[in-house]
């Protein structure tokens, strides 16, 4: 039986035009900036009068590890925001926006699929509103200004061989990842070596995701450390007189986008960062907003629960005062057979034994996020090829860790495919059987949170950083930055540093390659393994197959 792809599902939806859907939340007219008929900007003004609404149940949906078999992981987190509006209950989703880097080149997009999805999917995992552009110019106008600076006398005295502000686009692109800057005489300034990062790794786009309001933005803007002097003194962001500038070009950014499902429930689709990379979670501005708008709030953490869920627990919730109710772990009989051997060509043969071999990668998430404090719900993504024996292994696995898994098929479906899951869900979030609280305190040593993350979330014998990692940590905690969250940089397909270790491996080593200082953002991004800030394009890109058809429509895009 032929499918169609989730860009012909898309095109082919009905869509309400948005003020209905901001009727639904309370949000009039008044208070929406449309961006077209179907999606709006929420105004701050409407955020600051909704503060004092009470808050609703928040849900995290998560992952095992991805593998190139599918996991669902935004998918599921649009299939039970519908479920759950199905079942009579007031809910929406937050999920986070789309980068150009993963569309063009292997990821795809995170709008959903199949019967789950937001539209406008096109805008979505295209240019959207523009937030990300917003982004990539407020932290290379930051760059420039620097550079600038230097040119002009350098009356701050930097070191222009510790200037720690690298440039970003929203591009996978390899070959800016070292560079060498301004060759070619005088009046091109100071040759210095730089690089880019991708725009979802920039602390500017952690800042937007974690800053409250405009002027809690300016603020953190104002604290990111750009570079230090000859005497190892930080010069910061507010010295270069850039972070009232960076605020204006983030003022529209700042503002959540609404959107709908293909079911005409409201979705806060905000912010970007990526979870291997950076903290990987939308925006507090929308998750907390949201929250006072839905008696139900569904969102997600990027890839795998050990960096997505781990940072939303550690740096999310410890500085937004926000906590899950439930957590859903999203997984599905195909990977689980991958993560038993079986070859991706294979896996539409039912295997029950490389099923029950290859559940141990859930399980050990399991564990970990039950580690939290946070009751656990295993949602397995149904696909068409699954058996009812594998299907039932896989539950009867969950409930001998303590948990239960539930079948949904809301890809196929739609909400009547994932009602079962939004019920139970629902139950339990409802239940107060949460009691969360994050796996480390703030007062502990940076290394030792480092250690905390490597042993309890990905089961590390030990943590290998040298002794200038270790002195640049030591040097930051006497700088007044010890009670920051660690933020991992770590490959999402192995709880390893290696991407090709799947399960659940032990006794393995996490070497540290480098540390960087986020004070604005308020975090500790710790770099392990071969994982890279700017990603290279796969040897057959995705943007190869993209293109606009004879009727002006967008193919390729999934």
């Amino acid at each position: 039986m032929a499918f169609k792809t989730d860009i012909e599902i898309a095109r082919e939806a009905v869509k309400k035009p948005i003020q209905e859907i901001g009727d639904k939340l309370g949000i009039s007219s008044d208070d929406l900036v449309p961006y077209g008929h179907d999606k709006a900007k929420v105004s701050a003004e409407f955020i600051a009068k909704a503060r004092g609404n009470k808050d609703g149940k928040l849900i995290l949906v998560t992952a095992i590890n991805p593998t190139p078999a599918g996991e669902g992981k935004t998918t599921t987190t649009v299939g039970l925001g519908d479920g759950l509006n199905r079942i009579g209950k007031k809910a929406m989703i937050c999920i986070r926006e789309a980068s150009l880097g993963p569309c063009f080149g292997m990821k795809g997009g995170a709008a959903g699929g199949g019967l789950a999805q937001v539209v406008p999917m096109e805008d979505m995992n295209l240019h959207f509103t523009g937030d990300f552009h917003a982004i990539t110019s407020a932290h290379n106008l930051l760059s420039a200004m620097i550079d600038n600076h230097i040119y002009w006398g350098n009356e701050l005295r930097i070191d222009q061989r510790r200037v720690v502000w690298r440039r970003v686009m929203d591009m996978n692109d390899r070959a800016l990842r070292d560079i060498v800057t301004s060759l070619g005489g005088v009046a091109n300034g100071f040759p210095r070596q730089a690089g880019f990062d991708i725009t979802v790794a920039s602390e500017v786009m952690a800042i937007l995701c974690l800053a409250s309001d405009l002027e809690d933005l300016q603020k953190r803007l104002g604290d990111i450390i750009v570079a230090y002097r000859r005497d190892r003194s930080p010069v910061y962001c507010r010295d270069i007189k850039a972070d009232g500038a960076m605020t204006v070009l983030l003022k529209d950014a700042m503002q959540p986008n609404l959107v709908q499902t293909l079911e005409h429930n409201p979705a806060f689709v905000h912010g970007g960062p990526f979870a291997n990379i950076a903290h990987g979670c939308n925006s507090v501005v929308a998750t907390t907003t949201a929250l006072k708008l839905a008696d139900y709030v569904v969102t997600e953490a990027g890839f795998g629960a050990d960096l997505g869920a781990e940072k939303f627990m550690n740096i999310k919730c410890r500085k937004a005062g926000i906590a899950p109710s439930v957590v859903v772990l999203v997984a599905t009989v195909r990977a689980m057979k991958m993560n038993g051997g079986v070859a991706k060509a294979d896996l539409g043969d039912e295997n029950v034994e490389a099923v029950n071999k290859g559940c141990a990668n859930l399980g050990r998430h399991i564990e970990n996020l039950k580690g939290f404090g946070v009751p656990v719900v295993v949602a397995i993504n149904h696909f068409v090829t699954d058996t009812d024996a594998e299907v039932d292994a896989v539950k009867a696995y969950v409930r001998g860790q303590g948990s239960e898994a539930i079948l949904s098929r809301h890809w196929e479906l739609g909400s009547e495919g994932s009602e079962e899951l939004a019920r139970r869900v629902a139950e339990v979030a409802d239940s107060g059987m949460a009691s969360f609280s994050p796996i480390y305190p703030d007062d502990m040593g940076l290394l030792d949170k480092i250690k905390t993350i490597a042993t309890r979330i990905y089961r590390a014998d030990e943590v290998l950083a040298d002794k200038k990692i270790r002195d640049q940590l030591k040097q930051w905690e006497e700088a007044g930055y010890g009670n920051l969250p660690i933020c991992m940089a770590k490959t999402q397909y192995s709880f390893t540093t290696d991407p090709n270790r799947r399960g659940a491996p032990t006794g393995h080593s996490v070497p540290v390659r480098e540390v960087r200082l986020s004070a604005g953002a308020g975090f500790i991004v710790v770099i392990c393994g071969e994982i890279m800030t700017m990603p290279g394009l796969p040897r057959v890109p995705s943007s190869e197959a993209i293109m606009l058809n004879d009727q002006g429509q967008i193919d390729g895009l999934f």
